[in-house]
């Protein structure tokens, strides 16, 4: 009998310290459990800061990068075309009528191809405007300046064009991307030649650019500041969550191929 007592009573004793030892396991889930939601809270406030911090750098490179194109073109290009109206102007001689009509005629010429290239100009100023009439747009803008260099033979197979999804956020920093891109190949390539594919398939958004320039060892690269330009692709690539495959070969070109999760 006192045996059954016995067991009973620590029975008791048991039950009684469950029941004071599972309050306490439940508090200290229950502040671990909130320390760790307020955590992640602040975690993903971080990365959205984060986010949007590289997404006002990046409209700022873009702006810059627009500022520059800008002002060069207004020097090299419309300065240049200007300077030669007032050149032919200044050489009219109205006592000779037929020469000084040619002369006229082409200063008329000259004065409407500047205006055409102010205009062009005039829409780099609206950035994110090139970018909300869609990324093919936006790519195809930046090609049309590298093609006026003349310094590369350009083979350009852009199907964005008639892309009805858009994601603004995203566009720029494609944009950006092929900004970087270019600005490496004249930098650095010694390219002749440039091979340029964008498409858009399964949602996903496809770039490629390859030129047949100096090449270089990407794996050397990337640890060196000379990499730093491919370090900031790879970043902005991360950023929204694409796919980055390059191939590089001294002395045979360079192979961007990148995957972007799209919109």
């Amino acid at each position: 009998m006192q045996s059954e007592t016995t067991k009973i009573a620590t029975l008791v004793v048991i039950a009684t310290l469950i029941f004071l030892i599972m309050p306490i396991f439940l508090i200290m889930y229950i502040r671990s459990y909130n320390r760790h939601k307020k955590n992640h809270i602040l975690e993903k406030q971080h990365m959205q800061q984060k986010f949007e911090a590289e997404m006002l750098q990046t409209r700022i490179e873009v702006q810059d990068r627009t500022m520059q194109t800008i002002a060069t073109e207004l020097h090299d290009n419309v300065g240049q075309l200007l300077s030669l109206t007032t050149l032919t102007l200044n050489s009219v001689n109205l006592s000779d009528s037929e020469k000084a009509s040619v002369k006229i005629e082409n200063s008329l010429s000259l004065v409407n191809k500047s205006i055409k290239e102010l205009r062009e100009l005039a829409k780099l100023l609206h950035g994110e405007q090139i970018v909300e009439n869609g990324i093919g747009n936006a790519l195809q803008q930046e090609i049309n300046w590298l093609e006026k260099t003349g310094a590369y033979q350009l083979d350009v197979n852009n199907k964005l064009f008639e892309l009805e999804t858009t994601s603004p956020d995203k566009d720029l920093i494609i944009l950006r991307l092929l900004q970087e891109i270019i600005n490496n190949i004249i930098k650095h390539a010694n390219a002749t030649a440039i091979t340029l594919n964008t498409y858009y398939q399964n949602k996903t958004l496809f770039l490629n650019v390859e030129e047949n320039g100096v090449g270089f060892n990407y794996e050397k690269t990337k640890t060196t500041r000379s990499g730093m330009g491919l370090n900031s692709i790879s970043k902005r690539i991360e950023m929204i969550n694409g796919k980055l495959i390059l191939n590089s070969t001294p002395d045979k070109g360079t192979s961007i191929f990148i995957e972007i999760p799209y919109p």
